[in-house]
């Protein structure tokens, strides 16, 4: 019996790092055929050049800014609301029937296809308030999208901060909203901040919710507002590599590294602040 169950141990071992290494090796693939493809296209033009149905004069200028400003304004909005959200579900709110059913529709709202919010943004933003196709219409989808994600991310943050640390601030004389404010958010920061890059993760790549609002596939000029109409770069993304053209495959995977080079940036400053605020709490 102890052999077999040594033999299904060793196996099972065997089949998890086989799975690792394939999985891991198949990233290394795709990412190697990225680099081949579109490194040749990474110069100063593909950066200043709007798109085009050039292959060789096509660029990613209207889709970089769109991308950047359509993130920003949507981490604007949604980590505010989010975080705050998760703060009053576990300070304010007493447990009842009605906030098991908020918890309910939460979690059920954090799995729900991305296209249905887009759906959601057409419906209600573009059409019911006139929006428009425009940076705000696509902002406030993005921005509802991630909301589920980063309000359970926070709550499961809050709840591991230890009880005593609240306890020691009132016990100092500090008023609920000094206690949050002072021990209980700066203590759960890096549970919040892993939220948010969770959530960031997923709205940067996100390219149905924004065509469903009318993210456009050509635009010829970068954003000066919030009113504007806007292209990103998953939409742009997209186009080009639906074209039967192989160079415009080549300037896709080109895109491709440009917006996952965002990814990697907003991962690591996300995770340096995560690992600050980590640091402060291990000497608290």
């Amino acid at each position: 019996m102890t052999s077999l169950r040594h033999r299904r141990a060793q196996l099972f071992r065997f089949l998890t790092w086989s799975a690792a290494i394939f999985g891991l090796l198949l990233i290394v693939a795709i990412f190697g055929y990225l680099i081949q493809q579109g490194m040749a296209h990474l110069d100063g033009a593909f950066f200043e050049n709007y798109a085009s149905r050039i292959p060789a004069k096509a660029g990613i200028k209207a889709a970089l800014a769109g991308t950047l400003y359509v993130m920003a304004l949507t981490m604007f909005i949604a980590v505010p609301i989010g975080v705050g959200t998760a703060i009053f579900f576990e300070e304010y709110l007493r447990p009842s029937k009605l906030k098991g059913l908020l918890e309910l529709n939460i979690s059920n709202l954090a799995g729900v296809p991305s296209i249905i919010f887009g759906v959601l943004g057409l419906s209600f933003f573009v059409r019911f308030l006139g929006w428009e196709r425009s940076i705000i219409s696509g902002s406030l989808t993005l921005a509802i999208l991630l909301l589920p994600v980063i309000v359970i991310a926070t709550r499961s943050a809050l709840t591991e901060v230890p009880r005593t640390i609240k306890e020691s601030a009132y016990a100092l004389g500090a008023t609920k909203e000094q206690m949050i404010w002072y021990h209980l958010a700066p203590n759960a920061l890096p549970g919040i901040c892993s939220g948010i890059i969770i959530a960031l993760g997923r709205a940067i790549g996100e390219s149905a919710p924004l065509i469903m609002v009318g993210a456009l596939s050509f635009v010829a000029y970068t954003p000066e507002s919030v009113w504007d109409s806007f292209t990103v770069l998953p939409v742009q993304i997209f186009n080009w590599a639906s074209r039967p053209q192989p160079e415009f495959q080549a300037v896709a995977a080109s895109a491709i590294l440009v917006l996952l080079a965002l990814v990697i940036i907003f991962t690591a400053l996300t995770t340096l602040i995560r690992q600050k605020f980590a640091k402060k709490k291990a000497n608290y």
